[in-house]
């Protein structure tokens, strides 16, 4: 499980020795899905199906188990149920007394946002989540300038030295 407080540095940005437990504990790999997907619902509201999309092309996606997959469907489920128009009561339209139902577009509430991003950051969908399980996600052809600029340094200082 994770911890809690402030978002770990990467393991490439920690300074001074690796600890045992810190390098060993940290998983990386590569990003990109290596499994059957499920496809989006096109019945949900844009908002959900585009979340929904976006985990398929996320690193950690390699990880998700069909149960993972599940519940990301579940919360695409939910959110639409929240963002769509929603019954808010009867309008009266006249003397006969008919009723009309009325569908508003009404605020998402805190404590379903509260959720969402609590079953969110089970499914490591940031980049903090996935720090604090120590996994890191690396993109094939990357460039790290301060690795760089490290070995430039130490080349300069080589042919300077003679080291």
């Amino acid at each position: 499980m994770g911890v809690r407080g402030p978002v770990p540095k990467r393991s490439d940005q920690k300074l001074g020795h690796p600890t045992k437990a810190g390098a060993s504990r940290t998983t990386k790999a590569p990003a990109g899905p290596s499994r059957e997907v499920p496809a989006s619902d096109a019945k949900w509201h844009p908002v959900a199906r585009g979340w929904f999309e976006s985990l398929a092309k996320s690193g950690q996606s390699r990880f998700y188990e069909p149960s993972d997959w599940a519940t990301a469907y579940l919360i695409a489920e939910s959110m639409t149920r929240d963002l769509n128009p929603q019954f808010v009561g009867f309008q009266f339209t006249g003397k006969g007394e008919q009723q009309e139902a009325v569908f508003e577009t009404i605020p998402l509430k805190g404590a379903s946002l509260s959720a969402y991003l609590k079953a969110m950051s089970n499914l490591l969908v940031t980049e903090g989540d996935r720090r604090r399980v120590q996994l890191e996600l690396q993109r094939g052809g990357e460039v790290d300038r301060d690795e760089l600029a490290a070995d430039e340094a130490t080349n300069v200082y080589r042919a300077r030295f003679g080291a």
